[in-house]
């Protein structure tokens, strides 16, 4: 099985395989990380642009490595609702015969300070990294982990919603 990811993120790469050898254990796995276009903006502001990049990302990835069996896009993104800043992420997976499966993590409320400095136009992990005082925070545990005290890690949020968007595959009723 090759899956091309279109990302070269450490976290949202073991995201992806660890879903993958829990959805599909008896598969042997290739994963192939691609960079690629979202077509969005590089920070997504609203729960439609997110999932749009993610699609994107995949499709992307498929253009570019089409001789793949899964092409796997993952976008982070903020939306603004009742003046509280949410973050969260999508997942779009596309499979044989052009199938999609798309899952949305759980939503996580960012403290104000966070708030202004993107509201000022700063991106969300160069915003936690000056709030939280840390270097390249999505890289490893993200606003999640640095929230929950690592109960919660950007991996395992999105490793949890990737499991979710692998169900049209993995379940025969899809």
């Amino acid at each position: 099985m090759k899956v091309v990811i279109a990302s070269h993120n450490p976290v949202k790469i073991r995201a992806v395989k660890t879903a993958f050898s829990l959805q599909f254990p008896e598969n042997n796995r290739k994963f192939f990380p691609v960079q690629v276009k979202s077509g969005v903006r590089d920070q997504p502001l609203s729960d439609r642009e997110t999932r749009q990049g993610a699609c994107n990302r995949a499709e992307n990835a498929r253009s570019q490595q089409p001789d793949a069996d899964f092409w796997v896009g993952l976008e982070g993104g903020i939306e603004t609702l009742d003046d509280q800043l949410i973050a969260f992420a999508w997942m779009s997976v596309l499979g044989p015969g052009g199938n999609r499966g798309d899952a949305r993590t759980t939503s996580l409320q960012l403290p104000p300070a966070v708030k202004v400095l993107v509201d000022q136009g700063m991106e969300l992990g160069d915003a936690n990294d000056k709030v939280f005082s840390t270097i390249n925070s999505k890289h490893r545990g993200g606003a999640f982990g640095l929230l929950t005290n690592g109960l919660y890690t950007r991996e395992s949020v999105y490793t949890e919603a990737m499991v979710m968007a692998l169900i049209p595959f993995a379940n025969k009723l899809y």
